[in-house]
């Protein structure tokens, strides 16, 4: 993932972890212009396009707030990319938080056919929350008001949904709301953040640290998380499949098939997501900004070197070589594969290291999902639709 402006957002939201970021540079070079330069820019694209070894490219936006670049910036993207291309397909993705979407921008999300990710938690108390401006004005209205203008283009976009201490009880308030909108495709990002306070500002705590550290209050909570996820699923087994794309289910199915889930979390190995910087430097993971985890900077290495580089496969293998014994023996190793290593800071019963947080919730969930599950592993075996779980006996 790119990030054209670092750290630098519109909104304030309470649980990211991105906003910090800003802190950590400018105490590394004294200012805060976290724009990403046209040299920069062109040699991210030239790197990234160079370093593939299929046929179709996609590159990812990020932020911060992506959209706090003009459009023009966006626009050169496009001549770069065509620039590089070298006869592969292109593809672009952008996550922003939708606050800043209007005509001109959707003209553009349509007639390039770039998807777009918007970050909305639920329904207007859930998603206000957290997710403010600077001063504390809520931002969900701003937020559908851009929503409708992906809808009036015909833009691809997808849901991106948080979720944290509060929507966690809220589930199919949340499920209900993102199908109202239009919205076929739904991401879940659990959050969980320790919170560890250093003199240069920075208050989350890094995977490394093994100091003695909090959980910050809007991480949800052992237990939430799984009941927020099987509600949802109840939901969308008897009535969804195959109208409504929820990424959790989606690659849990493909677990069960023996595929790649596609996302790195439920992945036996990790390190295929890093994230670049404004300025160029590369990191080991999105959440893994941190000055241990600096890979180098595309103006001395390049992004080839630096991907395959030894401390880059080492860092991804740790994920499936620092399981803890308990993991290893569980039933559910195939399609959890230990989670995201940086929840990965508990202890297990007999006191080794390494458990994730949502340990429980994790076992909680594939349990319950299993024989759903099963029924349409079996489906695909025999080259029928998955959704037909919905006419099952298992959903009556």
């Amino acid at each position: 993932m790119a990030k054209p402006v670092g750290s630098l957002c519109n909104l304030s939201c309470k649980y990211c972890y991105y906003l910090e970021k800003g802190q950590m540079y400018q105490a590394k070079t004294g200012h805060r212009d976290f724009l990403m330069d046209e040299e920069t820019l062109e040699t991210f694209i030239h790197q990234y396009i160079d370093a593939q070894t299929q046929p179709q490219v996609l590159f990812t936006w990020h932020g911060g707030e992506p959209l706090m670049r003009p459009l023009s910036f966006y626009r050169r993207v496009m001549e770069l990319q065509q620039k590089y291309a070298g006869g592969r397909i292109i593809d672009n993705c952008i996550q922003t938080n939708g606050i800043l979407l209007n005509d001109e921008w959707c003209r553009f999300f349509r007639d390039y056919h770039w998807l777009v990710g918007v970050s909305i938690d639920g329904p207007q108390e859930l998603h206000d929350e957290y997710r403010r401006a600077k001063g504390g004005t809520p931002s969900f209205r701003k937020v559908m008001r851009g929503i409708s203008f992906l809808q009036k283009y015909g833009v691809e976009w997808n849901v991106m949904g948080v979720v944290n201490d509060y929507n966690a009880d809220h589930p199919l308030e949340v499920y209900h709301f993102y199908k109202e909108t239009g919205c076929h495709y739904i991401q879940f990002t659990p959050v969980v953040e320790r919170i560890l306070s250093q003199a240069s500002g920075r208050h989350l705590a890094s995977v490394s640290e093994k100091n003695q550290c909090s959980i910050a209050g809007f991480s949800v909570q052992p237990g939430q998380y799984a009941h927020f996820v099987n509600t949802i699923f109840d939901e969308w087994v008897r009535h969804d499949v195959g109208s409504v794309f929820v990424q959790l289910f989606d690659s849990a199915l493909a677990c069960w098939v023996g595929q790649s889930p596609g996302v790195c979390s439920m992945g036996r190995i990790c390190g295929h997501a890093a994230v670049m910087e404004h300025n160029g430097d590369v990191y080991a993971c999105d959440h893994f900004v941190f000055p241990e985890y600096l890979l180098g900077n595309i103006r001395h290495s390049t992004i080839a070197e630096m991907m395959y580089s030894v401390r880059q496969r080492d860092f991804g293998k740790a994920k499936r070589d620092l399981l803890p014994e308990v993991c290893r023996k569980c039933t559910w190793l195939f399609v959890c594969n230990g989670g995201c290593p940086k929840d990965r800071f508990c202890t297990t019963p007999d006191g080794s290291p390494g458990l994730n947080y949502l340990c429980r919730d994790y076992r909680a969930i594939f349990e319950h999902v299993a024989p759903y599950m099963d029924f349409m592993a079996e489906e695909l075996r025999n080259e029928r639709p998955p959704m037909n779980v919905m006419n099952s006996e298992l959903c009556r």
